[in-house]
């Protein structure tokens, strides 16, 4: 995962690996979550729902951010940004506006998505909601029983809804997924479908630990997990 590069390293970087991209439209979905499409030419791009793609946010760092939806004939992407600091990619983010233009990479990771599963639940929180928007599509056209559980900030409990999305459980930020008793209480616990659905965790990395601990107790097996964050950790 590229955090920092030297300057010279990085314009080389792009001018191999990266794609021009103009900024077409940006909103504001909260105070703290801006989403923003870019228009590139995307036939060398390779999307899969849970890829996300390297973003050049000053002159040596970069960051990873989940494509939310993207659209191949009009070469059109949207990502969700979490503004939630000073740190140089919220800072970047924030100051983003129509005409800018950057390099993105073309999307790579790891898939999150087994259709073999009928019962899918990704947890997460604001640095997730690229990541629903892209699965619930999906989970939709092949008929998945879904759920998101989404641990928000009280200013972005709104956001899910603005964003079309569907059977979601809100979280609010107050240690609830450090109390193993609060977690073994969740309603999935107590559905023998839910023991055997395929969980998708991503976002803060206390809180997936935490969850994955406590699917573990309850005997699911089937967990993709990736922290995109850790308090007190750049770069990630």
């Amino acid at each position: 995962m590229i955090s920092t590069l030297p300057k010279w390293a990085g314009g080389i970087l792009e001018s191999l690996v990266g794609q021009r991209a103009e900024v077409i439209g940006t909103t504001y979905l909260s105070p703290h979550l801006k989403k923003v499409r870019f228009q590139s030419d995307l036939s060398k791009m390779n999307f899969q729902i849970g890829y996300a793609s390297v973003i050049r946010v000053n002159e040596i760092e970069y960051r990873n951010y989940t494509i939310a939806y993207h659209d191949m004939q009009l070469g059109i992407v949207d990502i969700i940004f979490h503004i939630h600091n000073n740190g140089p990619g919220s800072s970047y983010a924030d100051a983003l506006s129509v005409g800018d233009h950057l390099y993105i990479s073309s999307p790579r990771g790891h898939k999150v998505y087994n259709p073999k599963f009928q019962h899918q639940l990704l947890f997460g929180d604001e640095t997730s909601l690229g990541l629903a928007c892209s699965l619930l599509p999906t989970l939709k056209k092949n008929n998945h029983s879904f759920q998101f559980y989404l641990e928000l900030d009280d200013s972005n409990q709104e956001v899910p809804e603005l964003l079309g999305l569907e059977n979601c459980s809100i979280f609010p930020k107050n240690g609830s997924f450090a109390n193993a008793e609060w977690i073994d209480d969740l309603p999935i616990f107590h559905h023998e479908n839910w023991l055997h659905a395929s969980y998708t965790l991503v976002g803060n990395v206390t809180s997936v630990q935490a969850f994955r601990k406590a699917l573990k107790r309850n005997g699911v097996n089937r967990i993709t997990t990736q922290g995109y964050w850790l308090k007190g950790k750049k770069g990630l």
